[in-house]
C-alpha cells in the first residue's frame, strides 16, 4: 500500500515531470528542469501557500491579543486554549496550515532526490523508460551541468549558500520579531522556551538548510533556493494585496 501511494502520488509524477522538462528545455539542462518542477509544485500548492503566508501575517497581528490571553488565563489552561481558538476563528485562520504545507513538501523533495540519483535504480543522465507515462518522451540530450557550469549531481557550496541565505530571509519575513527579554522581570520558563525556539528557527534553520543542501546534492540545494525565493515573493505579494 505504501509503495503504491509513494509511486502513484509522489515519485512517479515528480520523475515524469522532471523528464518532461528535460526533454522540452534547450540542451536538456537538468538544473533548469528542477527549477521548472519547483515552479510547477509551487503553482499547484499556491492556494495553500498563500493561506500559510496570510496565516503568518495574521499571527503577527494578533500576537498582542494572544499575550494578553496568556497572562489573563495563565492559571487556567483549558480556558486559555478556548479563548485562543476563538481568536483564531475570529481572525479566519488555521494555525496548522503551515505545518501541513511543510509535510506535503517533504515527500516531494525526497522524490526529486531519487528522481535525479536513482530513478527506479537508474540515475540521470540515464533514463528509466519503464517509469515514463505514455505521453512523456525520453529526452535525447540530458545535461547534468546547470547553466553549463554547476554539476547538479555534485556538491555546490554556492547553491547551498543561496539556499541558506534565502531561508534566513524568508523566516525573517514570516516570523514575528523576537522581543528582547526584560531583565527587570522574573523569568518565565514558557516564554524563555518560545524565545529560544524562535532564535533556533531564525538562525539554526538556515544553518541546517546549508549543510543539508551542501552534503545531499546541488539538486536539493537548487530546490531549496528556488522554493525559498518563490515563498519570499508570495510573502511580499500578500503584504501588498491583503
Amino acid at each position: 500500500m505504501f509503495i503504491y501511494i509513494w509511486h502513484t502520488f509522489f515519485f512517479d509524477p515528480v520523475y515524469n515531470g522532471l523528464i518532461f522538462f528535460i526533454d522540452v528545455i534547450p540542451r536538456g539542462d537538468v538544473g533548469l528542469a528542477i527549477i521548472a518542477i519547483v515552479i510547477l509544485v509551487k503553482t499547484i500548492l499556491l492556494p495553500l501557500s498563500i493561506k500559510a503566508v496570510k496565516t503568518q501575517k495574521i499571527m503577527r497581528e494578533i500576537e498582542p491579543k494572544l499575550k494578553e490571553l496568556k497572562e489573563k488565563y495563565k492559571d487556567n489552561r483549558e480556558e486559555q486554549a478556548r479563548a485562543m481558538m476563538s481568536i483564531y476563528k475570529e481572525a479566519g485562520m488555521n494555525p496548522f496550515v503551515s505545518i501541513v504545507l511543510m509535510f506535503i513538501q517533504i515527500p516531494i523533495i525526497i522524490s526529486l532526490y531519487y528522481s535525479v540519483y536513482s530513478g527506479g535504480g537508474i540515475a540521470l543522465p540515464d533514463i528509466n523508460n519503464e517509469l515514463l507515462y505514455s505521453f512523456v518522451a525520453s529526452p535525447v540530450t540530458v545535461s547534468m551541468n546547470f547553466l553549463g557550469h554547476i554539476d547538479i549531481a555534485a556538491k555546490s557550496v554556492w547553491l547551498a549558500l543561496l539556499a541558506s541565505g534565502t531561508q534566513f530571509f524568508q523566516i525573517k519575513l514570516s516570523m514575528p520579531a523576537i522581543e528582547p527579554r526584560d531583565p527587570s522581570t522574573p523569568g518565565n520558563m514558557k516564554e524563555d522556551f518560545m524565545r529560544n525556539l524562535q532564535l533556533q528557527m531564525r538562525y539554526g534553520m538556515p544553518v541546517l538548510i546549508f549543510f543539508a543542501a551542501y552534503f545531499i546534492s546541488a539538486a536539493i540545494a537548487l530546490y531549496f533556493f528556488v522554493s525559498n525565493a518563490v515563498a519570499i515573493l508570495q510573502e511580499f505579494y500578500v503584504r501588498r494585496h491583503r
